[in-house]
């Protein structure tokens, strides 16, 4: 079955990760933001979370942006490059929002084996990660060693 998050507050390096592994994404639009801070710490993102980095932020600038320069994307940001689905003023608006994109959801009644046998085929190459590490341990900048 689908799955949401209710994003109330920052969402950095792995959270980020984390969030993208959503098919529904809400953001709040009055705090937090979305971060890649591995140029930061010196890591480089190994090639499981890049391929989720690929196929969920469509556009090369916008992946520029949140990779290459680390940018910190507000929910008003995240709506126009399409990574988020929806922003809402507040805490309690974003898990109010998520809930009811759930009910509506499930008042679908899809069957679950389906949603996931064509998740799989739409993510497909994601979830063939040779390795499920987040950070490739040998890659790691020599400073951070």
């Amino acid at each position: 079955m689908p799955t949401i998050i209710a994003v109330t507050g920052h969402a950095v390096a792995t959270g980020f990760i984390f969030v993208l592994t959503h098919d529904y994404i809400i953001m709040r639009r009055d705090r937090g933001f979305l971060h890649f801070s591995e140029l930061d710490i010196g890591l480089v993102i190994a090639e499981g979370p890049m391929s989720l980095i690929r196929a969920k932020i469509g556009a090369p600038k916008d992946r520029r942006l949140a990779v290459l320069r680390g940018g910190k994307i507000t929910a008003s940001m995240a709506v126009e490059m399409g990574i988020v689905d929806s922003a809402r003023d507040g805490a309690k608006e974003t898990l109010e929002a998520a809930m009811k994109l759930g009910i509506e959801l499930v008042e679908r009644k899809w069957d679950g084996h389906v949603y996931a046998e064509n998740r799989k085929m739409l993510l497909g190459n994601v979830w063939d990660w040779k390795h499920v590490g987040l950070v490739d341990e040998e890659k790691k900048v020599a400073s951070q060693l």
